[in-house]
């Protein structure tokens, strides 16, 4: 079998006619719109969802007694029409049940045929699909429409935001081959806590005390990992431990951070350009701000360019207890990252970069995503300065060390033995009582538990 061939072969096919229907649509649309104009339906929609769609769907039941669709008898077909109509009038046509679905995390379009999902961290093929391209644009552009952007050859990227939170993306053609292409990442409207992540396995409860002790203490963390690895899901659970007579200011590409409690909370989300070109506000501009808004928190939702630099400079100017989250296959990865970024917005040599990283992180949590769908911490590090320890920096290049910084191992998991072994403390576990963020007593219980767990 040819190349090709075999690409036919594998080529999602076309959604089917499985229903005759189809052909009344286009038309059902329009006889809903001669009775209640866009307009109405959109402020409908505004106020009161469900009895939108309530009022949407009679109309269209209304509809399709003219005898401009005498084909469309009762049954199966008619109601799955009107449905699908409203659907498409009210929200985001055929995906609209995944997104009722509080299980799906991600929805993915590739195309109008095939439609994929995200569940419990597996991917399945959906049994929903849309009926032509247009329909898919259709959608999309009631995504992007309200929020002024626009999707064309011109434009044929576009990153935006749900009403309800969601994160989307959008590659049209020429860049998308086989269509219009729609990532939804959905996030849930209740944020976990450790104690949750506890219960789905994430990490261990010594590690959640440890980790909740990090941020009481005021210790800048770095939350390292992979796409989809629930990085910012660990990162919204850590800041959920932060004291509420403190202020947070967090600074994010895409607004996802969820805060349920918190009273004194700053968000601040990056700006593309426009149409025209003009109107960008990037994370270094909004992280630059934000040190002028009294901040006693500054959290960088993803750290990825030159606004390194300013991040690690805020954590070493009295902006103790930040936090961020960075792409990294590993803890050991941290450093050189944060060298590549902080060198996009200043030639720098490695070695003073070294040291303001080396001052600024604490820890660094490396997150995982499994085969099997599961999140999961596999590393916890303490970064600590060589110069501060008095340990010599000369030629210090040895695996976790840089000149100045050395990677500290406290708990790793171990993929044979399936549990966490740990491999140290960190230094500021001593001083925990007189912070006032943990008793004596509580730190030599945690230690004897942890001694137990440790190997011999």
């Amino acid at each position: 079998m040819s190349l090709l061939e075999r690409t036919q072969a594998v080529r999602p096919e076309s959604r089917p006619a499985n229903e005759p229907w189809s052909h009344y649509r286009e038309p059902l649309q329009q006889a809903l719109y001669r009775q209640m104009s866009a307009q109405r339906i959109a402020e409908l929609a505004a106020r009161d969802r469900p009895s939108a769609r309530r009022e949407v769907a009679a109309a269209l039941e209304l509809a399709a007694n003219n005898s401009q669709f005498k084909g469309l008898v009762d049954g199966p077909g008619r109601a799955e029409l009107i449905k699908e109509v409203t659907d498409l009038v009210l929200g985001l046509g055929p995906i609209e049940e995944l997104l009722a679905d509080e299980e799906v995390t991600e929805i993915m379009v590739n195309g109008p045929a095939a439609v994929f999902y995200e569940k419990a961290g597996k991917l399945h093929r959906s049994k929903v699909a849309f009926a032509d391209e247009e329909q898919v644009r259709a959608v999309i552009d009631r995504i992007v429409a309200p929020l002024g952007r626009r999707v064309d050859e011109q434009s044929p990227i576009v990153n935006a935001r749900l009403p309800s939170g969601h994160r989307v993306n959008v590659v049209v053609p020429p860049l998308a081959l086989d269509g219009p292409v729609l990532t939804i990442r959905k996030f849930r409207a209740h944020a976990y806590d450790l104690a949750e992540l506890v219960e789905m396995g994430t990490l261990s409860e010594p590690m959640r005390r440890l980790l909740a002790w990090a941020v009481r203490a005021r210790c800048n963390i770095a939350v390292s990992g992979g796409t989809g690895g629930g990085k910012t899901t660990l990162l919204n659970a850590l800041s959920d431990e932060i004291a509420p007579d403190e202020r947070i200011i967090t600074i994010e590409d895409s607004a996802e951070l969820r805060f349920q409690h918190h009273p004194h909370v700053v968000r601040l989300e990056a700006r593309p350009a426009n149409a025209e070109g003009s109107g960008l506000v990037t994370i270094r501009d909004l992280v630059i701000n934000s040190l002028r808004m009294r901040p006693d928190r500054i959290i960088v939702g993803e750290c990825r360019g030159a606004e390194a630099l300013d991040m690690l400079q805020a954590m070493n100017t009295g902006h103790d207890g930040s936090m961020t989250t960075l792409h990294a296959n590993a803890a050991e990865e941290v450093i050189p990252r944060l060298v590549m970024m902080t060198r996009f917005g200043i030639e720098l040599p490695v070695d003073v970069i070294e040291e303001q990283i080396a001052s600024a992180i604490g820890l660094v949590v490396q997150q995982d995503r499994f085969p099997d769908g599961s999140r999961r911490i596999t590393q916890l590090m303490e970064l600590r300065d060589l110069r501060r320890t008095g340990k010599k920096t000369v030629g210090a290049k040895a695996a976790g060390v840089s000149g100045t910084a050395e990677l500290v191992p406290l708990v790793k998991w171990d993929r044979d033995g399936k549990d966490w072994v740990w491999q140290g403390e960190p230094r500021w576990i001593t001083h925990l009582e007189t912070l006032g963020v943990a008793t004596g007593e509580e730190v030599r219980a945690w230690r004897e538990e942890v001694a137990s767990l440790s190997p011999a």
